[in-house]
């Protein structure tokens, strides 16, 4: 077991400048990660595939697209959200591609707070780098928890689906009650699948890939089948042109909330900037990782996003079903009792695969900011159990687990503290993009993924872009803005 003396090297070892270090052969991992000034301690195991696919499995786009569907329709209808979601493939692609150009240059651990650090150089470094560690460990642990809540309601919509005689409304203690139990559980048992060893883990990663496309290929296939022989599909012009107003906001401003579903799907993929520290040829592989998962997660959520519009009813039949996951009871229309619980089955598994694999991604964030001293029991937290942070996944686990019991207080209670979890992601970005534009435009360390001339115009996008993207998750959903609905998302 390592201690946190082992992990971190003599300061005075690590190069005084970036520039003094962009020009350090590092011909392997081991030696960049040392002019980090970290010792390699943690199991270098994951190729390129693995790396892609903590991002492909973490972001699970049709899982994403379809939690913010019925958001994205009561904010301006179809034509928002199809065309919001162009908007927001093109900038998130511009931003992945710089955040990747940062991991590239300190491919480690809990890369995220690092990056910060970097960017912000020697005059702002520190204070980037403190801001973004706590604001990604809240994104991270909150996602987790609301991660793992989402696969619960899909289990519970079938209390509405099969006509149990039992409350199916937030509003009732012994809904959230069940829901709390539920939740615990399932969040548990992610926590303990990453107690796996690394040659046996790197096989969860190729099955939650292999169900996110399977769920995709469903859809894809079934779905239509399913719409055919029953309600129909949407024409081209209902599809595509038709618009609505759910929110109660001005008509302007609830178009613009469209982007609270759209940007959500593609938040996260920092994920693999996470475990670069475990990925075989970092400085690349974790830097393709990040973008090229997050180009292929994108394209195939509009092939989702487009499938949905054509697929499901009517606003006001869709809101109709009153169930947690409206998706189960349209499932439960189109496809039949069987084959709906079939696809049910699918999305509540690669939802829990989503989560646990969200779970190395934040243990991974944790671990770092410990192995640097930040966080309280940062010695206990650090520890290294055979090349794995196991105190850290325990850490992400507890915290969750605490977060989850809101529930039993109020639903409101929880969407306050889970509502928000994709701003401090969305801002960290943004302050990423900035510090490399303002105080590091010239002493940035070369990395080997880079963007060329690219770059400055991307990072200039890029803290504009992340800046929209906050201010509009910031925004109540539900108008006129009251006590009661103020967290609602």
């Amino acid at each position: 077991m390592l201690q946190h003396s082992d992990l971190v090297l003599d300061r005075d070892a690590i190069p005084d400048s970036e520039e003094e270090r962009s020009q350090i052969s590092a011909a392997d991992d081991a030696a960049l990660l040392k002019t980090m000034g970290y010792k390699p301690v943690l199991h270098r195991t994951y190729t390129l595939f693995e790396n892609f696919a903590t991002t492909f499995a973490a972001l699970y786009f049709i899982g994403g697209v379809r939690v913010t569907f019925s958001t994205g329709i009561m904010a301006g209808g179809n034509l928002a959200y199809w065309t919001s979601y162009l908007v927001t493939m093109v900038f998130t692609f511009i931003t992945a591609a710089v955040v990747a150009e940062v991991c590239s240059a300190s491919p480690s651990a809990g890369s995220i707070y690092l990056w910060a650090a970097e960017a912000g150089g020697p005059r702002f470094g520190r204070l980037l780098g403190f801001v973004v560690a706590w604001w990604s460990t809240t994104a991270w642990t909150t996602f987790c928890a609301s991660n793992t809540q989402s696969a619960v309601n899909y289990m519970l919509s079938e209390l509405t689906v099969f006509n149990v005689d039992f409350p199916t409304e937030t509003t009732d203690v012994k809904f959230r009650a069940i829901q709390w139990i539920c939740t615990e559980i399932l969040l548990a048992l992610a926590a303990l699948l990453n107690f796996m060893p690394p040659r046996y883990f790197r096989f969860v990663f190729y099955f939650s890939s292999a169900v996110v496309m399977l769920d995709f290929f469903l859809n894809l296939i079934w779905l239509p089948i399913g719409t055919a022989s029953t309600w129909g599909f949407r024409t081209a012009d209902e599809a595509f042109m038709s618009t609505y107003n759910g929110t109660g906001a001005p008509d302007g401003w609830n178009w613009c909330l469209s982007y609270l579903a759209t940007a959500g799907v593609l938040i996260g993929f920092d994920a693999s900037g996470h475990v670069a520290e475990e990925t075989k040829n970092a400085s690349v592989s974790a830097a393709r990782g990040i973008f090229w998962s997050t180009v292929a997660s994108g394209f195939g959520g509009l092939a989702t996003v487009i499938l949905f519009l054509f697929c499901a009813p009517t606003p006001d039949k869709l809101f109709a079903f009153g169930s947690p996951q409206p998706f189960v009871p349209l499932y439960a229309a189109v496809l039949g009792r069987g084959g709906h619980i079939f696809m049910n089955i699918v999305c509540v598994v690669a939802l829990w695969l989503n989560t646990a694999i969200a779970i190395v991604a934040a243990s991974r964030l944790v671990f770092a900011v410990a192995r640097d001293g930040v966080l309280p029991f940062s010695g206990w937290v650090s520890r290294v159990h055979t090349g794995q942070p196991r105190n850290a996944v325990i850490v992400v686990w507890g915290v969750g687990a605490i977060i989850t019991c809101t529930l039993l207080a109020s639903n409101v209670a929880f969407t306050s503290l889970v509502s928000a979890a994709g701003v401090p992601s969305a801002a960290a970005y943004g302050l990423i993009c900035l510090g490399r534009l303002l105080c590091t435009p010239k002493r940035f360390p070369k990395p080997k993924w880079n963007l060329g001339r690219l770059s400055k115009p991307f990072q200039f996008i890029g803290v504009f872009w992340n800046g929209w993207v906050v201010a509009v998750l910031f925004s109540p959903y539900e108008f006129p803005v009251t006590g009661a609905n103020l967290n609602c998302k």
